[in-house]
């Protein structure tokens, strides 16, 4: 799983836990998705989005791994018919990282309904298909060997018997379209962005809690399987910071991995490499192109691309596959906005 119930914190009311963030080129600009309140976790009283908690869309425009540019979507509570009213706000310049800044609103609407502004926002909230595909034995294998430093054990496991554990499940959707101009009002000639998710809690004493961030796509399920409290602190804190919090975490882990898999002949030097490549944890995006998430680079990622055959290889520096596809998928996303499988 990608981010999938990801933490001891974010299953306690997982309208706040974040599965996938998404980040690609549209019809008319640059679309960003967080998907949330996955069905995996079962029956959900009040399921949707928690009207106590921000969904974030953040956006690190000079390389400096702290945002410039955040786009806030808040949701009241559902109505009696299951909608719920949202506002969307954009948060510029050194407010972006402030979770009391008011900013600009720039959109409002209710689920299920496409939104569409006069300066060509377009935003839409809803239950949709689960676009994202994992295999359960492959998945537990890695994260065991980034865990406990051991070879890869796949013993028994027939490729040909591989299965999508959310093949038929649901989400619930927040997707942005912005018009480039608007992202790079700021940017000058730079279009070369890095983009993550945070959803957030307000608490009693006023102030705002993280309980789910994301970046690259399969980090929790490398590193933080069974390991709990990790997956705990890696849902807060910022990118900035996050070498310096979690680069020796990452690079033991990987060289534990390497060693017992004798992938590579400096297994230290290259989990060095591979931990300066994961963190800061944002997802690097060229405003204005095609994206792809693959083995030669990352370029924002698109709801049909195979990131954990990339991650997990990458990690392991040897070939790993979940021996499915996009095809697995029941749900298809579209061409056409808002991407997801509506359902």
């Amino acid at each position: 799983m990608s981010h999938h119930l990801d933490s001891p914190l974010a299953r306690q009311d997982i309208r706040l836990d974040i599965t996938d963030l998404y980040c690609f080129r549209g019809e008319t600009g640059t679309v960003f998705v967080i998907n949330v309140c996955h069905s995996i976790a079962g029956e959900i009283p009040a399921p949707g989005y928690h009207p106590e908690g921000m969904y974030e869309f953040k956006i690190d425009i000079d390389g400096n791994a702290v945002e410039e540019l955040t786009y806030r979507i808040s949701f009241d509570e559902r109505d009696l018919q299951g909608k719920q009213r949202f506002v969307v706000r954009r948060i510029a310049g050194a407010d972006a990282t402030d979770p009391h800044a008011q900013g600009e609103q720039i959109a409002e609407g209710s689920t299920d309904e496409i939104v569409m502004t006069p300066s060509g926002v377009r935003v839409w909230a809803g239950k949709a298909g689960d676009p994202f595909w994992i295999e359960p034995d492959v998945l537990h294998a890695v994260g065991h060997v980034f865990q406990d430093g051991t070879p890869l054990d796949l013993a028994g496991w027939d490729p040909k018997q591989a299965r999508n554990l959310f093949a038929g499940h649901t989400v619930y959707s927040i997707v942005l379209e912005v018009p480039d101009a608007h992202l790079l009002a700021d940017a000058g000639h730079n279009r070369r962005v890095g983009v993550w998710a945070v959803a957030t809690l307000a608490t009693d004493a006023g102030d705002w809690r993280s309980i789910n961030r994301v970046g690259l796509p399969m980090i929790h399920p490398l590193f933080t399987q069974y390991n709990e409290d990790l997956g705990n602190r890696l849902n807060a804190g910022r990118p900035a910071d996050d070498f310096d919090t979690y680069g020796p975490t990452i690079i033991g882990a990987v060289a534990g991995a390497i060693k017992a898999n004798g992938t590579a002949e400096d297994p230290e030097g290259y989990a060095t490499l591979v931990a300066h490549r994961f963190l800061p944890n944002m997802l690097p995006y060229t405003i204005g192109t095609q994206a792809v998430f693959g083995m030669a680079g990352w370029n924002g990622r698109s709801l049909t691309d195979n990131v954990a055959d990339v991650m997990f290889t990458i990690a392991a520096n040897t070939p790993i596959a979940l021996g499915i596809g996009k095809e697995s998928v029941t749900s298809k996303p579209s061409s056409t906005f808002p991407y997801v499988p509506k359902v």
